[in-house]
Parts: structure tokens; C-alpha cells; sequence
């Protein structure tokens, strides 16, 4: 009885090397894929750069998440809570403090509301050539029926721009009022 199974015993442990040597070579790639990603938008978000390092940020703004510094400016991943939950972003900034490029990477917002801020152009187009001091209300136009996540987009847009310029992200510039 004892030969009959060591031969399927054998065979799953040697599948599972298997199994676990080619998830070891691919999960190489897949962080290669990874960067190149991250380093082909970096050079979207701000044009004319192509090199990038990364910064450490020590600051105070918790919408914050990573910081890499271009020759012309920076891009900024930012995370502020929209309606249903975070909101992840990079947003470009040149060194003038001015947007020139934001995407939205992650999102939960509520399907054919808030998650249109992932790819309504209009509505992103609005934040570009900006200096980050918008309010939803007065300078952009919210999303129809996502007020909240209009204003989680604001908020990180202007904690990015904070950054570059030194802005005091508690001053009116970043303050809703309720």
C-alpha cells in the first residue's frame, strides 16, 4: 500500500517545484513590466523628462504616497478617500507648480458615478495647466452625481501641487468646508 501512493506523492512534489520555479522566473518579468509601466507614465505625466528618482517623503499630508523627481518637475502618487474608498493617482507637476498630466490609477467609486473619474477626459482635462489651488464648485466641474469623488480628485491634485510648491495644504486652497 505504501508503494502504491509514493509514486503520486512524488509527482505532486515534483509539480510543485515546477509550479513554484515558474512562478519565481515570472514574478521577475512581471515587476520588470511593472516599472516599465510606472517609467512610460512618469514620462506622460510630465513631458520631457526620462529619467526619474525616487523621493523619500517624511512630510505631513497622509494623500501623499510617493514622490519621483524628474529634470522639470516631479510626479506625485497621491491617495485621498472619495465616496467609497481611496483614490489613487499621479499627478505631474512642473517645478512652476503648474499640472501637466494626471491619471487615475485605483479606484472603488460606485460603477457609472464616481468611477467615470477614471477615464472622463473632460473631466481630468480640467486640472491641467492649473496651480492646484481649484475647488470643485468654483474652478472644476464635478463629476454628475460624484461630488465627493470630484473633491478626493481635487484634494490629491492639490496635495501634488502642495509638494512642489510649499503650499500650505491646511490654508483655504485645500479646505471644502464640510
Amino acid at each position: 500500500m505504501m508503494k502504491s501512493m509514493l509514486k503520486p506523492i512524488i509527482a505532486i512534489a515534483a509539480a510543485a517545484l515546477i509550479l513554484f520555479g515558474f512562478g519565481m522566473s515570472l514574478s521577475k518579468v512581471a515587476a520588470v513590466n511593472a516599472e516599465k509601466e510606472l517609467n512610460g507614465m512618469l514620462e506622460t505625466l510630465l513631458p520631457g523628462n526620462t529619467s526619474f528618482e525616487w523621493e523619500e517623503y517624511t512630510g505631513e499630508d497622509t494623500a501623499i504616497q510617493a514622490v519621483y523627481k524628474g529634470e522639470t518637475g516631479f510626479v506625485i502618487q497621491t491617495s485621498a478617500y472619495g465616496y467609497a474608498g481611496d483614490i489613487v493617482m499621479l499627478v505631474g507637476v512642473s517645478n512652476e507648480g503648474t499640472v501637466t498630466g494626471l491619471v487615475v490609477r485605483d479606484l472603488s467609486e460606485t460603477y457609472g458615478l464616481g468611477a467615470n473619474a477614471l477615464t472622463d477626459t473632460e473631466f481630468l482635462s480640467q486640472y491641467l495647466n492649473t496651480a492646484g489651488d481649484a475647488e470643485v464648485g468654483n474652478n472644476i466641474d464635478a463629476i454628475t452625481g460624484a461630488t465627493v469623488t470630484s473633491k478626493a480628485v481635487t484634494r490629491a491634485v492639490n496635495s501634488a501641487v502642495a509638494y512642489v510648491t510649499g503650499a500650505d495644504t491646511t490654508s483655504s486652497a485645500t479646505s471644502w468646508g464640510g
